[in-house]
């Protein structure tokens, strides 16, 4: 008895560091497997010596991911089963696209994107993956920050969306082929002109033909895709949230864009 109230007295104000170099110290010792430690941001956690000795006790708070997410503390897994949930694979993601370096190196155009404070937590983007995610049968769900808001740069539960991957691809952008053109034009050297094709919504590239100055090709452009965004949002509308539908239907391309 008086060995185990020795270690006990020991034990209690011992300091370690986590794996992720985060100091931690032990506040309550009652055994081996039931001891109290806090983190130096006051966050503390029920733990076992063995997991605290090895440095494997984890602060939710800690933004672990990019230095800037951080898992938080709620009813949200990150795993089930060992594999990772959909809310978090689709929280990943989507730090990754904003703060990991080497996707933008492969996709520039995610460079000055992020994410607002309040999805840095896991369990708050989880809660409202919950109340917006939907399924349409056989489509792939995207997550999605600027059709709602055009130009948009921040993942926020007021700009986001989910839509069908078909509705996504509408809005893909081919800045490499364009150069320097309007947006859905580029110029073929062999003819001199310049071309206007458009996404027909199912990934199929809509030749509309070449024009003698890159103003008309975009004209083109413009009015096939208006059109073609129109008939996509009726064809989805009784399955897509209003404000995307209305967003989709009321959509004007720019030739800024």
């Amino acid at each position: 008895m008086k060995d185990k109230t020795n270690i006990k007295n020991h034990r209690i104000g011992e300091t370690n560091k986590n794996i992720f170099g985060q100091k931690i110290i032990i506040i309550e010792y009652i055994n081996a497997r039931d001891i109290t430690a806090q983190f130096e941001d006051g966050f503390k956690v029920q733990t076992t010596y063995q997991l605290f000795n090895k440095g494997y006790v984890k602060n939710p708070n800690y933004r672990s991911v990019y230095n800037v997410g951080y898992f938080g503390i709620g009813k949200y897994k990150a795993k089930i089963n060992s594999k990772d949930t959909p809310e978090y694979k689709t929280w990943l993601a989507m730090m990754g696209r904003c703060y990991n370096l080497h996707t933008h190196s492969k996709n520039p155009t995610y460079i000055d994107c992020t994410v607002c404070e309040e999805w840095h937590n896991f369990q708050n983007f989880a809660k409202w993956y919950e109340d917006n995610y939907y399924e349409i049968e056989g489509e792939l769900m995207c997550l999605d920050k600027d059709i709602l808001i055009k130009g948009n740069r921040i993942y926020s539960p007021d700009n986001c969306v989910f839509v069908p991957k078909n509705i996504n691809l509408l809005f893909t952008k081919s800045n490499i082929v364009r150069g320097d053109y309007p947006i859905g034009v580029d110029f073929v050297k062999t003819s001199n002109k310049y071309r206007a094709r458009c996404l027909d919504g199912f990934g199929k590239s809509i030749y509309l033909g070449l024009y003698l100055n890159p103003f008309d090709a975009f004209i083109a452009y413009k009015k096939h895709k208006e059109k073609t965004i129109k008939s996509i949002a009726k064809l989805y509308e009784d399955k897509i949230p209003k404000k995307l539908y209305f967003a989709l239907y009321n959509y004007i391309v720019e030739i800024t864009d």
